[in-house]
């Protein structure tokens, strides 16, 4: 069993900074890669940024410039710096783990969500 427990979403006013950090546990045995999608009301869910093992780095052409994706292996974390807020931010942020883990004694790929936290930009 793997969890993804987000914190770090709020409130915040454009042209404001939020970190979100996402924390992964359970049997992990070695992390492929971890970020960070977003979902707004009535779209569909976009990848924001993500960073793998070997930390090549990936950030949406939307947030380019403004958002900053980092992952600590050893913590089993990811963060997501967002600097210069912009109203269209607005939206549910899901943490997102590409993970190796132990199953019935065997290592198995698998992908897995957090539950979602809040982000919202007022103008």
């Amino acid at each position: 069993q793997v969890t993804l427990v987000e914190s770090g979403g709020g409130l915040a006013q454009a042209g404001g900074s939020l970190k979100l950090s996402c924390e992964a546990s359970g049997s992990i045995v070695n992390i492929n890669a971890m970020g960070w999608y977003r979902q707004a009301p009535g779209q569909q869910r976009e990848l924001v940024a993500s960073e793998t093992v070997t930390h090549i780095a990936y950030v949406a052409d939307s947030v380019k410039g403004r958002f900053t994706v980092s992952m600590d292996k050893a913590k089993k974390s990811v963060y997501l710096q967002m600097n210069s807020l912009k109203s269209e931010d607005t939206a549910l942020y899901y943490c997102n783990a590409d993970v190796l883990v132990e199953y019935s004694g065997r290592v198995k790929q698998q992908e897995h969500w957090g539950q979602g936290t809040q982000v919202t930009v007022s103008s």
